[in-house]
């Protein structure tokens, strides 16, 4: 196995050059579904302990973001029979009987199909009626076939503050999809986790920072976030 290699000092010149308008910025959660983050019925479940830990913080993002006048967009995802459990390696992890999760069983062959109960919002999630919806996503990446994409640009939002599961699948991907958009990605590390093992959750987080985006807890975004009251505010206070 490769050795670490220590890029603390780069991570950090990163992060310190990193300024977080309001104005430009949008709230991305994806796939805070039932079918992961839910215990009970999770069908590619992310461990407990984070289910809890990744809705409560997403929660918290998304207040700061209302409170600054930033959008929220949801993103989910649902299978249609034809895509269900149905790549080749999909197919085959399900061939062999093996978990795609080392924690719990999967149960992949289930994973989110149209209209199921693992293919809704968490309900302890604040979906709100005035969030936007993207409920076309079929791949790991946020972007691809659907209009996520068209509705930032419209919407004049270049920076992404990133929230969901899984992050080394879809958190990961769809940083790379905002990257070869030019778009920034800011991964909110209080509001993800994996499925797939805390190497791999890990490991992405590693692979963005150092190349893809920045990676910040949700107290880094707050400081960071520059709303566009703040400088009536300052104005005001002399």
């Amino acid at each position: 196995m490769a050795q670490s290699i220590d890029r603390t000092r780069t991570v950090q010149r990163m992060k310190d050059a990193l300024s977080l308008d309001a104005r430009s910025t949008a709230v991305i959660t994806i796939d805070c579904q039932r079918g992961n983050l839910d215990p009970a019925i999770a069908s590619l479940p992310v461990p407990e302990p984070d289910c809890h830990r990744v809705v409560e913080a997403s929660n918290r993002l998304i207040a700061l973001a209302r409170s600054s006048d930033i959008p929220v967009v949801h993103v989910s995802t649902v299978y249609e029979a034809p895509l269900l459990a149905n790549h080749p390696f999909e197919r085959a992890m399900l061939a062999a009987r093996e978990s795609f999760t080392p924690h719990r069983d999967s149960d992949f062959a289930r994973h989110k199909s149209p209209g199921s109960i693992e293919a809704q919002l968490m309900p302890s999630l604040d979906a709100r009626a005035e969030d936007i919806r993207v409920d076309s996503k079929r791949t790991f990446d946020s972007f691809h076939g659907t209009p996520l994409d068209l509705l930032l640009r419209f919407m004049h939002r270049d920076t992404l503050l990133i929230a969901g599961c899984n992050t080394n699948t879809c958190v990961l991907a769809t940083t790379f999809g905002a990257y070869n958009r030019g778009l920034r990605a800011v991964i909110v590390s209080d509001c993800v986790a994996s499925a797939y093992g805390p190497d791999l959750h890990e490991f992405a987080l590693d692979n963005i920072r150092r190349r893809l985006g920045w990676v910040l807890t949700l107290d880094e975004v707050r400081t960071k976030l520059v709303s566009p009251e703040a400088p009536r505010q300052h104005a005001a206070q002399r």
